[in-house]
Formats: C-alpha cells, sequence, structure tokens
C-alpha cells in the first residue's frame, strides 16, 4: 500500500471518531424516507448504475416503482430469485454479501480481523448468562454491501426466545474500518435476537452503522431508530399460540441501508463450515453455508 493511500485510510478512520454518527445517520434516514417524486426516481436510478445492481433479482424492476429510496433499498426479491436449500442438515446463507470472519469462539473471543478479537458477552449485551450457550462454539459475520439484498433470513428453523437491544455507536463496518476500529461490532448499536432450535441455541446480531437509519424485526417493525441510552430486553413462550416459530428461509429483519450480521451457534451444533467458505467468499440467501451436527439434537 503506497504512503498516500495509508494516509488517507488513515484520515477515513480517524474522522469516524469525531463526527456526529448519530445525527448524520439519523438525517439521512430521514431523507432516504421522504417521497420525493421524481427526485427519488433519479436518485435510485444513479445508485442502480453506480453499484450495478441486477434489478432482474427484484420483485419491482423500475426505479419508479418505488416511492422512497427505504422501499427501493429494502426492495423484495422475485419468487424464485433464492432458492432456499432444503436439506434440513445444514444451515443456508442468511443473506446477500460478503464473509467477513467465521470460525470457533475461543476463550469468549470472536475474530473481527488480523490483530482484532472482540467479546462475545459483549456482543451479546454484556450478560454472561446469555452468552454462556454459545461459549465454545461457532460464529460467522457476513457484510452487507450497498448494492446487496437488504433483508435477512433464518439460516435454519428455529422460535424467538428474546430480543435485546444493545445501543451503542454508529461507525461503518466496511472492509477498513473492521481492520482498523478495536471491538467494531461490540461497540456499535445492535439488536440481537435469540432463538432456540432442533440443534441448539443461535443468535443472530443485526449490527447498526453509520447511515444504517433503521433496523427492523418481522415480529416487532423498528426497533431503531430512535436510538437509546439503555439496553432493552423481550422476553417471548417457546410454546403455545403466542411462540413465534420460523422455517428456514423466513424472513426475520432488514436493514434500512446497509450492514453486518453476526451470528453465535452453540457448540457441537455445526460439524463443519462449507469447503468453498472462507473470509471473502460471495454470500448469496438460501445457498448450503455449514452441516448441522446431528449428534447435537
Amino acid at each position: 500500500m503506497s504512503s498516500k493511500n495509508n494516509l488517507s485510510d488513515k484520515i477515513k478512520i480517524a474522522w469516524q471518531y469525531i463526527m456526529p454518527k448519530h445525527a448524520i445517520s439519523r438525517l439521512v434516514g430521514k431523507f432516504a424516507a421522504a417521497k420525493m417524486g421524481w427526485l427519488t426516481t433519479k436518485l435510485i436510478s444513479l445508485f442502480i448504475k453506480a453499484y450495478g445492481i441486477n434489478m432482474n433479482e427484484a420483485k419491482l424492476k423500475n426505479a419508479s416503482d418505488f416511492d422512497t429510496f427505504n422501499n427501493f433499498f429494502t426492495r423484495e426479491l422475485a419468487d424464485g430469485a433464492r432458492p432456499i436449500d432444503d436439506d434440513n442438515n445444514s444451515i443456508c446463507y442468511p443473506v446477500d454479501g460478503a464473509i467477513s470472519q467465521q470460525g470457533d469462539i475461543v476463550d469468549g473471543q470472536l475474530i473481527q480481523a488480523k490483530g482484532f478479537n472482540y467479546s462475545l458477552t459483549s456482543l451479546l449485551g454484556g450478560d454472561a448468562a446469555t452468552a454462556a450457550p454459545f461459549q465454545g462454539g461457532k460464529f460467522s459475520c457476513i457484510y452487507l454491501a450497498p448494492k446487496d439484498y437488504h433483508r435477512i433470513h433464518m439460516p435454519m428453523a428455529g422460535t424467538l426466545r428474546e430480543m435485546i437491544y444493545v445501543p451503542g455507536e454508529l461507525f461503518s463496518v466496511n472492509p477498513l474500518t473492521a481492520q482498523n476500529v478495536p471491538d467494531l461490532f461490540a461497540r456499535n448499536e445492535r439488536v440481537v435476537a435469540i432463538f432456540d432450535t432442533e440443534y441448539g441455541e443461535l443468535a443472530m446480531v443485526l449490527v447498526g452503522a453509520t447511515i444504517v437509519a433503521s433496523i427492523e424485526t418481522t415480529w416487532a417493525g423498528v426497533i431503531t431508530p430512535p436510538a437509546g441510552k439503555d439496553i432493552f430486553r423481550w422476553q417471548y413462550p417457546k410454546e403455545g399460540s403466542k411462540a413465534i416459530t420460523f422455517e428456514k428461509g423466513d424472513e426475520m429483519g432488514r436493514f434500512k441501508l446497509g450492514s453486518t450480521v453476526v451470528s453465535t451457534f452453540a457448540p457441537n451444533m455445526l460439524s463443519e463450515f462449507a469447503a468453498n467458505a472462507g473470509p471473502g467468499t460471495v454470500t448469496r440467501l438460501g445457498e448450503v453455508y455449514a452441516s448441522l451436527d446431528k449428534s447435537a439434537k
């Protein structure tokens, strides 16, 4: 890397520490939610061209079909665009994106980037009891770029047990920031969803980022904004008519603008990740990601 590029990267990181990230993100959120007629259509058209988005995969295919930028950004895929793997002994990718890191949770730590680890307990909201079922398990971190489909789906069937809102910063979550800001995913604002599955416990962590205007879940709607200063927890029944259950591939949440999903799995739940999966691998919702260990049932 040239000294000029290195200096540029340092400036980009330093600026993130001092910029009013929440204020900027909320302002962008208001803009993205505004109905501005022809201007909205023009901006969406420019975005599609700039990022090379394949609108043939979308249910609505024209820029003019969307009355706000948010509706375009969280666009629904066309039927059949992402077939969901039907093998009950595997998990599928929960999003379109790229793998940042994956592997074992060792001594309560997850890998963020070379030279940077972060705490499982901190990631899940700071409570050791919440993190305990995942100690010694595995994790996966997938980054969603601006061009990607931004709905999040279940990698396997499960029943929602708890949701946790964790306040925090709104650093960018792009690869440059992940390589330079310690504890990135455990310091940004996030929503944690914990599920019981046939194979063990699963946590899906939806991490906020700069200009991410909103994090939503399918069962509770918009969780943030507004941002808070306190951790909030919601518990859900495991059984009965009010239990919230999902099949593999069901939508469970969405980002308005891009971010990252971190999944954590209980010990012995996964036997192995797919041979072609590793940092940098492009992911497509529904494709096989890892094998489940039948002995974990």
